[in-house]
């Protein structure tokens, strides 16, 4: 049986030692008694072979983990250590010392093999063994009658070995199980360090796109309805100017309030419906750029607010890109409920603009990485189609 190395055995190491230590001293107390009570046993003669064959006897059973891990060796070490008991027991000729050896031997091959048939026949080969040293130096009679004592004897070793081999494999497995579970606890905590590592990262790019929809788009139309008041009063256009101002305090105040709303709550959304937000922004839009922008949508039912966020900020986003980059003589916006199934809704956002290359989109634009985002976050689709001198198209399929 190994030991740790280890100042602090565990139970399930320490146990087969000490039960190990108790054969020995009870073989060694069974050896000094003998001597003691047996004067034939301490002639020259006698003693040598008798002590040497009972410290190989000892020996073999403090070897027995290593032999146990070589199967084919344990046949062997049964014959082995059940003849030199025999010997040992003819060496001694007392019943107290052949008792001791092959009880011994008896609870060891229980330990070994368990209530197994091989644990059965190389505990009746050492019963045997025992009756034919008995009726060597007490005749058959005698051997008869203490057999009536040895079977009961017996029958209590092989109970009391088999629980307490069974209560050490319990043990045992708990001590692995424990092992386990702390490995287990320190693979959950690695994997929550992974987890909130995860989590802030999705969160900062969650907010960047936040401070994007909110802030960014915002300064943006406000700056793109200052050029056009700009414009028409370079033009001496004051009243248009002047409505172009109106429109621009309401839409700074309503960025003032998608920021707030976007500090107090992430997942604000700007109206109480999809349809009522799309037409704001197609307003504000119009009212901006003067690009009429047609708008056909399908009856909507209420949508979840992350779904309606999403949809409010791409739309938002294509409008802008419309106002800042297309040179666009006209706008359209289409909503459509599509695949019934499923229940998919498809938004389309286009334009009669300059287009541009869509496979080679310029760094720095972050508004439709944005929209990429929230699509893919909502398990959508977005696809750009786009065409010098002929336009350009966003198209957005997001499952409902």
């Amino acid at each position: 049986m190994p030991i740790n190395s280890s100042p602090e055995f565990s139970n399930v190491e320490r146990d087969p030692v000490l039960l190990m230590w108790f054969m020995t001293l009870v073989v060694a107390g069974m050896y000094a008694i003998t001597l003691y009570n047996e004067p034939a046993t301490r002639q020259l003669g006698t003693l040598l072979p008798f002590s040497l064959l009972t410290f190989i006897h000892i020996i073999l059973h403090w070897q027995m983990g290593k032999i146990a891990a070589h199967p084919s060796k344990l046949l062997w070490y049964i014959v082995i250590q059940g003849v030199l008991a025999l010997v040992i027991s003819m060496f001694a000729r007392n019943f107290e010392m052949a008792f001791a050896l092959f009880m011994a031997l008896i609870g060891q091959a229980v330990g070994l093999f368990g209530l197994t048939r091989r644990g059965l026949l190389a505990g009746v080969f050492y019963l045997v063994l025992l009756v034919v040293s008995l009726m060597q130096f007490s005749g058959w009679a005698s051997s008869i009658k203490v057999l009536w004592t040895i079977i009961p004897m017996t029958i209590f070793v092989v109970i009391y070995v088999a629980l307490y081999m069974r209560q050490h494999e319990a043990r045992e497995q708990a001590q692995i199980l424990a092992a386990k579970l702390e490995t287990a606890n320190r693979q959950l905590s690695e994997y929550a360090a992974q987890v909130e590592d995860l989590t802030i990262a999705n969160e900062r790019q969650r907010m960047a796109r936040e401070l994007h929809d909110t802030l960014s788009q915002g300064l943006a139309g406000i700056i793109l309805q200052l050029e056009a008041i700009e414009a028409h009063l370079g033009s001496n256009r004051p009243e248009k100017a002047k409505t172009i101002v109106g429109n621009t305090m309401l839409q700074a105040r309503a960025t003032l309030s998608d920021a707030r709303a976007a500090i107090d709550d992430l997942r604000n959304s700007s109206a109480d419906d999809l349809d009522s937000a799309l037409r704001l922004e197609i307003s504000r839009f119009t009212s901006a750029t003067g690009i009429p922008c047609d708008y056909r949508a399908d009856p909507i039912k209420s949508l979840p607010d992350p779904v309606k966020e999403t949809l409010i900020r791409a739309v938002s986003e294509g409008l802008t890109n419309i106002a800042r980059h297309a040179q666009a003589q006209r706008a359209g916006i289409e909503v459509r409920v599509v695949d019934q199934k499923r229940k998919s809704l498809s938004i389309t956002i286009q334009d009669d603009g300059q287009g541009f290359d869509a496979s080679e989109i310029p760094s720095g634009h972050y508004g439709l990485l944005g929209i990429r985002e929230r699509i893919r976050l909502a398990k959508g689709s977005f696809d750009i189609h786009s065409e010098t001198s002929v336009g350009t198209t966003l198209k957005i399929k997001i499952p409902l």
